[in-house]
């Protein structure tokens, strides 16, 4: 296998869809840095492990030494993103969009390498765009294209409002492009028509389309809804270590691998080696221990991995949570369910009069940690390792 094609292994690995492949190899062949662009709206900025996925996938392009250009669109994110919304998204403050872009460049050097990262943002040179000029810019586009897009198209069938300020997202998400002679574009599936209309301006504007590569949305810790603050089944990159390593000992066996092959940067052949062992009647939970650690070495240090791991053998108590737990999906009542009533319906215990009293004597846990609460309820979109004494456990996704 050809250097390039290995390059281009390396690449692949997660990605939802490449356009054109060929396109990419061709630019890989010219043996020269490319330029990799990913744009950020500074809308959210605590990141979590989802928002990482797409970061993951610029470093490996660092790795291979290309350059990569992190946009945070503080002019764009004035605008706000029309994707997926089914109502005009209300622009932020200019004082909001500063605040939030400080957070993510303090975030994302946890993943990348500073010097090989260029941090722009695009009113460097929307700010110099005339109204003349914008205008220009929207003639290269037409309504009949813009209304291809899934959420305007849904939106207009429906006869719901359309501002015309949102039709000017993606031609200034692609206009970027322009202005940065991207090579590559990265982002997540829901945003592949804002990157191909950068493939098109490019086009319009006499240079190379960019390749396109769209990374798959992460799961969050119920293995089913995408990782969402909102939907509280996320981990932040800023959560206390013994947090995370909870959190991510908590997935399934089998969302495991989905973690591994998007969030490790360990080789595909080693996380099959992993797979095949478990296969041959090893413990997914050691393996399980192996992507915690890295994870939590990536966004603390070593020292903090190692500790989280000797909390959380020690919090069940060296070994006393049985390798094969039950797994089983329980009915939220308004978004909730009360603590006694998930031990109840999880077996856990006899009666929600047996879990108040089990509470109250200390002997329920949530992954690791006692339950003071007996009013507790859990919200739905968690999945959570429940304990009753020393010998009833329950690995619990509420929907």
């Amino acid at each position: 296998m050809s250097s390039h094609q290995q390059a281009m292994e390396i690449i692949k690995r997660g990605t939802e869809e490449i356009l054109l492949e060929d396109d990419l190899l061709s630019k890989l062949k010219e043996d020269k840095p490319l330029r990799i662009k990913a744009g950020f709206d500074p809308t959210a900025p605590d990141l979590h492990l989802g928002h990482t996925v797409l970061i993951n996938k610029l470093r490996q392009f660092q790795d291979l030494g290309h350059e990569v250009m992190f946009l945070i669109g503080d002019y764009t994110g004035m605008i706000g993103d029309p994707t997926g919304k089914s109502v005009t998204r209300p622009p932020l403050t200019r004082d909001q969009v500063i605040e939030n872009a400080k957070s993510y460049e303090q975030q994302i050097f946890k993943i990348l390498e500073p010097e090989k990262t260029l941090v722009m943002f695009n009113s460097s040179w929307m700010n110099e765009m005339s109204s003349a000029d914008l205008i220009q810019l929207a003639a290269r586009h037409t309504v009949a294209r813009m209304l291809e897009r899934d959420d305007f198209s849904k939106r207009y069938k429906s006869g719901q409002p359309i501002s015309i300020h949102e039709f000017l997202y993606p031609l200034i998400q692609g206009y970027d492009s322009v202005a940065m002679r991207a090579d590559v574009e990265l982002g997540g599936t829901d945003q592949k028509f804002n990157l191909l209309v950068g493939r098109q301006m490019q086009e319009t504007y006499g240079q190379k389309p960019q390749v396109v590569i769209t990374m798959p949305i992460l799961e969050g810790l119920d293995g089913v809804q995408k990782m969402s603050k909102s939907l509280g089944n996320y981990i932040g990159i800023h959560e206390p270590a013994d947090e995370m390593f909870g959190k991510i000992m908590s997935i399934s066996d089998e969302l495991m691998w989905r973690y591994f092959e998007l969030l490790s940067f360990r080789p595909m052949a080693e996380i099959e080696q992993f797979r095949q062992s478990v296969g041959q009647g090893a413990n997914p939970r050691d393996i399980k221990f192996l992507l915690c650690e890295e994870i939590i070495e990536r966004f603390h240090d070593r020292d903090a991995a190692v500790r989280a791991r000797e909390n959380f053998i020690a919090r069940f108590q060296k070994g006393a949570m049985p390798e094969d737990i039950q797994e089983l999906e329980l009915p939220a009542v308004d978004g909730k369910l009360a603590i006694g009533n998930l031990l109840k319906d999880a077996g856990l215990v006899k009666s929600t009069s047996d879990a108040m009293r089990m509470i109250r004597q200390g002997a329920v846990k949530i992954d690791g940690e006692r339950v003071e609460d007996d009013k507790l309820r859990v919200e739905a979109g968690t999945t959570r390792v429940y304990q009753v004494g020393k010998r009833r456990f329950a690995r619990v996704t509420l929907k």
